[in-house]
């Protein structure tokens, strides 16, 4: 499950560019396989940081987490194009690479989403059974 879609991408990006970003043969419509690809890639960098401390794929999406991938999934596109990427593009890939960064860290929590059982513990747990000789018992000897 893709944590952003097209119609996410289109709501920052004009579809004339998605279409300048994605057509490598001169079709004049947006490639959404290569738009796909865009965003498995930015899911594939949240997933990463995010494994830390959540299960993934996250279920629900967390609205920060969609966001991200789409400036991510956007910061893809440009970078694949070789084309020089805004520079308010650069800024919001490296705001959501700092965010996941803290997510995985954990000082960022994104609330509703369950976190990961934590699989090392430095915990000690003693079984044992009651003590045959006390003090009690073992007084005189």
């Amino acid at each position: 499950m893709a944590y952003s879609t097209k119609a996410d991408i289109l709501e920052q990006l004009d579809e004339v560019i998605l279409v300048q970003l994605t057509d490598d043969t001169g079709s004049g419509f947006v490639d959404d396989e290569k738009v796909s690809r865009a965003i498995e890639d930015a899911d594939a960098l949240v997933d990463a940081h995010c494994q830390a401390r959540y299960q993934v794929p996250l279920s629900p999406v967390p609205a920060i987490i969609r966001q991200v991938s789409v400036d991510l999934a956007i910061y893809n596109l440009y970078s694949r194009r070789g084309d020089t990427v805004p520079e308010n593009r650069i800024e919001r890939y490296k705001n959501a690479v700092r965010f996941l960064e803290r997510v995985s860290a954990g000082q960022i929590s994104l609330g509703a989403s369950s976190p990961a059982p934590d699989s090392t513990t430095n915990d000690v747990y003693i079984d044992q059974a009651d003590r045959i000789f006390t003090r009690e018992k073992m007084k005189g000897f």
